[in-house]
This record gives structure tokens, sequence and C-alpha cells, in this order.
């Protein structure tokens, strides 16, 4: 006998499940044969040599169906040393019911082929030709006690023969048949492991993607969406099925027109809730574009901002350089100007003439010191200081340099906090901001306020310079933060563009809050 796994083993459910199978199927033809046979009486084969040991036989196989219950529940013996009493047990009762029917011409010996495939394959074709071994010597051991013992003929041992012959080829096939299984079972494990660890690496790369993805079916139900799409597109609503149609109806209908027409083209989708231009592509999934389509959702307002960084690198570069060269020239002429306003004896048109050079050589070498700052802006040296009294010592300078009067300008501090900024860069900024309000206020008592405030978000301070000017068109506001733009006629265009660049330098944001009266530029500095 084959030596039988130890009882260490760990079995899974679906063993022990089809052994009960099994059992079951066991106990109902074991109770189908004791009810035809008492009820059917003469009628019937089985039990024609000897009625009362073939309905005992029969009892005996529902009682031991019905033990194998208990065992089977209890998981106790093993799942190897279950199978085989069973299986025996199966082996011995069937041979005992075929010698009370008369022997091999009886046709009982058949039941055991279903025996011995049911098991090969709930062993998975572990020793399935022991069964069958077992099965053909039982056999064969009772045709030659009926032929010893009984007269039993002897041309039946051909189909005793025959009989073990099919008990061999069926426990082969079963046995075959197990061993595809069990390779089909092994193979379809390391698929579902491959398609966890693909669905998983598919997860971590829309997650991480620059580009907002959403898979769509061929329904319009959205079945996957990375954290980038809801940044762009505006959050989902938590339901079941949730349909594009529902989340997004613009960008519905410009799956619906890809749909009818792949090669249309869309203008830039703008999102109202994020206030995002974006612009979609659609793959379809599949061969055909209504099983369902990937839909790439790329933010166009970063592609802009980075094509023109690029463009203001180079920018930077050259004017940088073009600056260095006349910065040296430009000095000079400044000289020589102040040089000529100092002589005695000239007139008031030669005066007039040397303020406008003066002035003008003045306005092209604050020029070039904007331009020299946009390649020094991302050296920034930190420091933490109290925002309050940067602020009184700022204002006070502001005032005495632009001469103006102190009321004119008003700190209203509703926090005193202390923040990381480089101190100098932050002068620059306020500086560039006053300026500008105070070009554009009614210059009145208050009229350029400079306002203190936690932020909306932990560890962030708002510092708000608020004037009570026109304020900015609506047309211009896009535009404010661009280089080289200015509506003033002695203005660079640089101001606002580099006190942007130096804020994010400082890790800290300027923006522009509308308002109902006035302009009002608010920076987001990082609290200490």
């Amino acid at each position: 006998m084959p030596e039988l796994p130890t009882a260490a083993i760990d079995y899974p459910d679906s063993y022990w499940r089809s052994l009960l199978y099994f059992n079951g199927y066991r106990l109902a033809v074991a109770a189908v044969l004791m009810l035809g046979t008492s009820v059917l009486g003469q009628s019937l084969i089985f039990g024609a040599w000897n009625r009362p040991l073939f309905i005992s036989g029969c009892a005996a196989y529902v009682v031991f169906a019905a033990i194998g219950f208990g065992t089977i529940a209890a998981r106790r013996p093993a799942f190897p040393v279950q199978l085989v009493i069973q299986v025996g047990g199966d082996i011995l009762f069937i041979v005992l019911l075929l010698h009370a029917s008369g022997g091999i011409s009886s046709g009982l010996g058949l039941l055991l082929l279903a025996n011995l495939a049911a098991a090969g394959i709930i062993s998975r074709g572990r020793l399935t030709l022991f069964f069958a071994s077992l099965a053909s010597v039982a056999v064969l051991l009772e045709h030659t006690y009926e032929v010893l013992f009984f007269y039993g003929s002897y041309t039946l041992y051909l189909q005793a023969g025959f009989l073990s012959i099919g008990y061999f080829a069926t426990a082969w096939l079963a046995h075959a048949l197990a061993k595809r299984a069990t390779a089909s079972e092994q193979l379809a494990a390391q698929r579902e492991v491959d398609l966890a660890s693909m669905s998983q690496v598919s997860q971590l790369v829309m997650q991480d993607m620059q580009d907002g993805v959403i898979v769509v079916d061929a329904r319009g139900i959205v079945r996957q969406m990375n954290a980038r799409a809801e940044e762009l597109l505006g959050p989902a609503p938590k339901v079941r099925d949730l349909y594009l149609q529902e989340y997004n109806s613009g960008l519905a209908a410009r799956l619906t027109r890809w749909r009818e027409n792949p090669q249309a083209g869309f203008d830039p989708l703008r999102t109202i809730l994020t206030q995002k231009v974006t612009a979609a592509r659609f793959v379809p999934v599949g061969s055909r574009e209504s099983q369902g389509v990937v839909i790439f959702i790329e933010d166009l307002t970063r592609i802009q901002t980075q094509a023109q960084q690029m463009k203001l690198v180079s920018l930077g570069r050259l004017t940088a350089n073009i600056a260095h060269e006349i910065r040296n020239p430009l000095s000079a002429i400044n000289h020589a100007t102040e040089l000529l306003q100092e002589e005695q004896g000239a007139n008031e048109t030669q005066r007039r003439l040397l303020q406008i050079i003066h002035d003008n050589a003045q306005r092209l070498d604050r020029m070039v010191q904007d331009v020299l700052r946009l390649n020094r802006r991302d050296r920034a040296v930190r420091e933490t200081f109290a925002l309050a009294d940067f602020l009184h010592n700022f204002v006070t300078q502001f005032c005495e340099i632009e001469k103006i009067d102190r009321s004119l300008m008003r700190v209203e501090l509703s926090a005193r906090p202390r923040v990381s900024f480089d101190r100098s860069h932050l002068n620059q900024v306020m500086w560039n901001l006053c300026r500008n309000a105070l070009r554009y206020c009614r210059r009145e008592a208050g009229s350029v306020r400079i306002t203190v405030a936690s932020g909306g978000a932990p560890g962030t301070v708002e510092l708000s310079v608020i004037d009570d000017g026109p304020g900015v068109p609506e047309a211009l506001r896009a535009h404010l933060f661009e280089p080289f733009f200015t509506t003033a006629s002695s203005g660079t265009g640089l101001g606002l563009y580099i006190a942007k660049e130096v804020c994010d330098a400082n890790g800290a944001s300027l923006s522009y809050i509308e308002r109902a009266v006035g302009a009002q530029f608010m920076v987001v500095i990082r609290s200490v």
C-alpha cells in the first residue's frame, strides 16, 4: 500500500466539500438499493441468491455512509485516511452485495466504476490505481469463491477480467483528468496572482500619473478614476453606478461625438467647479469603441505653464546678457548727466533736457535691475522673524523714500505670527505691491491698507495689500503675473511677475483677490 500523506497537511475546504458530496452519493445508492429490494422484492435480480444478506449489507452500507458524515464534519481522521476508508468500504459492501445477488452476472460490479472515478477526482489523482487494484482483486476473489464453493462458471472470469480492465481504465482516466484539473487550478492561481499584481501596478501607475484617467464602459458608467481626474474635474459623487453624463456632461458629450467620429477634434474643456482648462483624449478598450473607453484628461494649464517656463528660461538668459552689456554704458550716461546738472550757467531748456535724460536713464536702470533679478529669484535665504515688526519698519521706510504722508498707509494686524521668508525678498515683494497700490489709490488717509490674518490652511498667514482705487479690469486679470505686461507707460512689466516668482522661491504664493472696490493682492506665507 502506498504511503499516505500525514495528517499535518492542511487540505482546502474544496477537498472536504467534494468528499461530503461523494458520501452523499454513497448514502443515496445504499438507500435506493435497500428500499428497491424491500419494496419490489422478487422482481429484482438484486439479492436473488441471498436476500437477507443483501438487505443487511444495504443497511450496513447506509450506516457506514451516515457515520461518514460525522467524521467529515469533524475532519477526523485526516482527509487521505478518510478517503481510503470510504473507498475501501465501497469496495467491500458492493462486492458483498454482488455476492448476495449471484456474482458477476448481477451487474452490481459496475457501481464501482463511479466510485473509482469519484475517488480519483477527489484525491486529485492520488491512490487511483491502488483503489482500482483493490476493486479488481475483490471482484476476482469473489468470483473465485463462487467457483470453488458454489459451482460458479469459469466462463465468467472473462467478464470479471473485462470489469477489472474497466476499473483500471476508469482509474487512469480519473487520474489524467485530476492531473489536468490540478494543473488548471495551479495555472488559474498563478494567473490570479499575476492579475492581482497587474491590477495593483495599474492602480499605482494611475494614481501617480500627471494626467487624469477615467475608465468608462459601454453603458457610460465610470468604472475607474484616479485622484488626478478628480482634481481636474471635481470630486466624484460616492454612488454605486456613476454615469459620466451625471458627473461631467461636457466630457460625456465629447465622448458621444468621438464615438460617432473618432477623428473629430475638440476645443479645450473648462471645468466650472475647478476652473481648470483641460483637453480630453479617448482610447478605445478592445477592438470596438462601444466596448469601453479610457479617457485621458490633460491639464492644459500645467502644459502652458511648462512651455512658458521654458520660454522664460531662454529669455532670461538672453536678457541677463544684454543687461550686463548695457549696465556700464547706462551708468556712465547717468553719471555724466548728474555732472552736467551740477554745472552753473545752464538755461531752463538745458536743465529740462538734462532732467529728461536723467529720468529715462533711471528708468532704464530700474529695468536692468529687474531683469537681473530674474536670475536671482531662486537664491532665497529664509529667515524667521516677526512679521508685525517687519511691516512697521517697511511702512516707515516706504513713506520716507516715496515722500508720502504716513497716514496714507495703514497696517491692520489680526494676528502677530512669525514667518519663514527671505527678508530682502519680502521687502522686494511688498515694495512692488505697495508702489502699485500707491499709483492707483485715491491718496487719502488709509487708502493703502496692509492686513495680516491667519490663513485658511493650518500653519499659514495671509498678508494682503489693499487699495481704494478702481481695481483691475476683468479682462486684464488673467495677464497680471505675465512678464512684460504693464498698463503704465513708465512700467517695465516685470514687477508682479518677479514678485510671484520670489514668493514661489520662498514656498509662498501671490494671487489677486477680487473686490467690489479697489484691488487686493494676497501673499500666503508659512508661519512658524
